[in-house]
């Protein structure tokens, strides 16, 4: 019940920040052209990182006034918010300031190689260096777990950037991802701490499917980071082996074959990510 209550909070008030921030979701520079070549808002990431902000300092406020089971923030609770800012950060950086020539894993080094260095390989690099934080920061690992853990907040990361292609689609996919961990997290601390992110995410999915705004890559990094770090936090350590290797070979799959083309040619798939989208969406490729 407290994570449900947590997941209506944290739709409820990034409904708020969306009605107070609409001079920030309009402004010119924070627009890209999407899939449609349509200009649209790409702070959607920004709004959810406000939003959990609001969330985790209204905890904070009743906290200490003795409401709630806990009165100061959570190892899980800080952890997630370091997600949330450090994540979205370096998305920021590179939804202002990307070009986007290079793409993938190949072309971030081959402009490294060239002697360019791409926001995306800085995203890259200190996207790694923020997930080992995240995964040293609860007490000692051995070199080997450490390793694990870290690849799989940044390789979770990397995959929602990859499948943010689409209104929707990578909401859509975190959510598939979150139901059944939220089942197996239940009540504990990390599953009310990524509750409230989440219910962000759904309050943010009705405008991503109408294509009002984006998520930029602030907002798909911390969707993939939070998640990766909910199965961290929450799983043993042969479940997290195991999704490990599957995003390191979807990360690697990513390089060779467009998610898009392969979704587009799977009925089950393609009808899941047009749902709720535009009608021009759906026909796009009808």
């Amino acid at each position: 019940m407290t994570v449900v209550l947590a997941l209506f909070v944290g739709a409820l008030t990034l409904r708020f920040v969306r009605v107070g921030a609409a001079g920030l979701v309009a402004t010119p520079g924070l627009t890209r052209p999407n899939y449609r070549g349509h200009l649209v808002p790409i702070s959607g990431g920004i709004l959810v990182v406000v939003a959990v902000l609001v969330v985790e300092a209204g905890r904070a406020v009743f906290g200490s006034l003795g409401v709630g089971d806990h009165t100061g923030l959570t190892l899980a609770r800080s952890e997630m918010l370091f997600a949330v800012f450090g994540f979205g950060f370096l998305g920021v950086v590179d939804d202002l300031v990307g070009q986007g020539e290079d793409r993938g894993f190949r072309g971030h080094l081959r402009a490294f190689a060239a002697g360019r260095i791409t926001t995306g390989f800085v995203k890259l690099f200190a996207g790694a260096a923020v997930a080992v934080v995240l995964v040293a920061a609860p007490g000692f690992k051995s070199g080997r777990t450490l390793i694990v853990d870290a690849l799989l907040i940044a390789f979770a990361a990397n995959l929602a950037n990859l499948l943010d292609r689409a209104p929707g689609r990578v909401i859509k996919a975190g959510l598939l991802v979150y139901v059944p961990l939220a089942f197996v997290l239940g009540d504990s601390a990390i599953g009310i701490a990524l509750a409230p992110v989440m219910g962000a995410f759904i309050g943010l999915l009705g405008d991503d499917l109408r294509e009002h705004l984006m998520l930029g890559d602030c907002g798909a990094n911390i969707i993939g980071a939070t998640l990766g770090l909910g199965v961290v936090l929450g799983r043993g350590e042969a479940t997290r082996v195991t999704i490990v290797i599957l995003l390191g070979v979807l990360n690697i799959a990513a390089e060779f074959f467009s998610f898009t083309a392969v979704i587009d040619r799977v009925g089950v798939l393609r009808a899941f990510d047009r749902l709720g989208t535009r009608p021009e969406r759906r026909q796009l490729f009808d």
